[in-house]
């Protein structure tokens, strides 16, 4: 057989077009179905966009363990299917209930979906059983992650049977939650709540809103532009104090990688010679674009510090429950450091002005070091009474409080009996405190019962985290498959190209030696 020199080329780009079509339509078979998802997602409710989480295989466990929901319920459909794509709509209405920033009962149940039909989420829906479309499985979040393998009869996970319609997946909710939520209900209606401050257990959800508070105070300062030459220490100092001693392990893993990339970011020499405008702009876009607590922080909602109207608690709430969950955690040693780190902080970056100024001027009181844990928990308890008592005589006269959280003294008696020797008036001076059974309660209440919740979420084991990840990594990254694909292709290709060439010339030289033994022939 003989190859001319065009007809080898020939073959040769007909490889590489080959390859390169592999290539192209390999990597881009999920992308597009995933695109034309969300553009099929965008379309059913007009402007509004979708409020349920998208699960695959290889975020599902890590978003059910970090949700603070206290139950899940879990679609499994495929994109393909008619009927999956009629109960959308259905689905989304309930999840709008509880999901999301506009949600009116946010942090309860959250609504997720998994597409069968997606080669990731493959092993994922067989070990869920899944055996039909669309299918809705109802558990307690951190069941879902944990679950090896689910046999398909009712126990710790349950099948929701009769959900075919929003009012009749509402229904079943209800009944299963003892609740009465409606479709209707509003974003700050807590009248069928009992009072959070007043169930000891409710802390729990608090370290959320820490989270929040904390990636909120970060946003502020990085949207204000407040870090200055004389503000830098003070914040390093704070991230510092986070960083060792946060509730929250994803705010003091985000606080110390911003701590090790500050100084890159932000050297003394530029500051040196930019006094006023402080850090660079460029700088100012690279240090906020750290996620202090995490990717999904700030998540848009409160659940412990959540008032009953859009200005009451929230962000103020979750900032003074991190300010006494630090004052319980720090050591003997540290608590003086620990006393004027948070002072300096609320003077430099809290950004109300009145609230930073009384702050830092019962600060400026203290005459003598707090040497102790014990006398910075309870110089912060009486700072917070003193907050709370001048707050409720201008809510009271202007009518701008929390009807339904009004600022009290801390702690009331229906949480620590044993904190009330005796009392003869509504202020906190005029009540005889039992100052040892008041810190026993402040380092229980803001110690292990706010951890209570988030710890039981840790305790599935750290390897089985990291063998997940590294599985899901391997099934997870299709352009990764892809490129090898292509790659071998292009090899092929390549030593195609190099036979072809090796036998080409020795077809040319075999030619010119015959060539010339004619010429001696002559």
């Amino acid at each position: 057989m003989i190859f001319n020199q065009t007809s080898m080329y020939s073959f040769f780009v007909i490889l590489l077009v080959f390859s390169h079509l592999n290539f192209e339509v390999s990597s881009s078979s999920i992308g597009s179905r995933s695109i034309l998802r969300k553009i099929s997602d965008d379309s059913v409710n007009g402007e509004f966009h979708d409020v349920f989480v998208e699960l695959n295989d290889t975020n599902f466990k890590d978003v059910l363990r970090e949700t603070p929901a206290t139950f899940a319920i879990v679609e499994f459909f495929a994109h393909w299917c008619p009927a999956c794509r009629n109960y959308k709509p259905h689905y989304e209405k309930v999840a709008r209930i509880f999901n999301g920033p506009d949600a009116a009962h946010p942090g309860i149940l959250l609504m997720a979906r998994v597409d069968c039909a997606s080669k990731i989420n493959a092993k994922l829906c067989d070990r869920f059983s899944v055996d039909r479309y669309p299918m809705l499985l109802w558990s307690r979040p951190g069941t879902f992650a944990s679950t090896a393998a689910w046999d398909g009869n009712d126990g710790d996970i349950m099948s929701i049977k009769d959900g075919r319609t929003a009012d009749r997946l509402l229904n079943w909710i209800n009944k299963k939650m003892n609740s009465s939520y409606g479709f209707d209900d509003n974003k700050y209606e807590h009248e069928h709540l009992q009072s959070k401050t007043l169930v000891p257990e409710q802390i729990a959800q608090a370290v959320y809103d820490i989270e929040e508070a904390t990636s909120s105070a970060f946003d502020i300062i990085m949207r204000h532009k407040m870090i200055k030459t004389v503000t830098k220490a003070s914040l390093v100092r704070f991230l510092q104090l986070i960083a060792a001693h946060h509730p929250s392990r994803r705010c003091r893993k985000g606080s110390a990688e911003i701590l090790v990339n500050f100084d890159d970011l932000y050297p003394p020499e530029i500051m040196a010679d930019n006094k006023e405008n402080g850090i660079s702009e460029n700088a100012t876009k690279i240090l906020g674009s750290f996620q202090i607590c995490g990717k999904d922080v700030p998540r848009g909602y409160w659940m412990f510090c959540r008032g009953s109207r859009n200005d009451t608690r929230g962000f103020s709430c979750g900032l003074w429950v991190l300010l006494h969950s630090l004052s319980v955690k720090v050591e003997n040693g540290e608590s003086h450091t620990a006393f004027t780190t948070i002072c300096e902080f609320i003077h430099n970056f809290f950004i109300c002005e009145e609230c930073r100024e009384h702050f830092f001027d019962m600060c400026s009181r203290v005459d003598s070091p707090l040497n102790s844990t014990r006398d910075f928990a309870l110089w912060l308890w009486d700072v917070h009474n003193q907050v709370n008592e001048r707050l409720s005589k201008e809510e009271a006269a202007l009518e701008t409080g929390d009807p339904n959280y009004p600022k009290m003294i801390w702690p009331p008696k229906q949480l620590c009996p044993s904190c009330h020797l005796s009392q003869k008036g509504d202020s906190s001076s005029q009540v005889n405190w039992d100052k040892e059974e008041v810190f026993k309660f402040l380092a229980s209440y803001y110690g292990k019962t706010l951890l209570s919740a988030y710890k039981d979420k840790d305790l599935l084991r750290h390897d089985e985290v990291q063998n997940s990840h590294a599985e899901e990594q391997m099934e997870a990254t299709n352009p990764m498959v892809v490129s090898i694909g292509a790659a071998l292709a292009l090899a092929v290709a390549s030593a195609a190209f190099g036979a072809l060439t090796c036998y080409w010339r020795s077809q040319q030289k075999s030619r010119k030696y015959r060539h010339l033994h004619s010429l001696k022939n002559i």
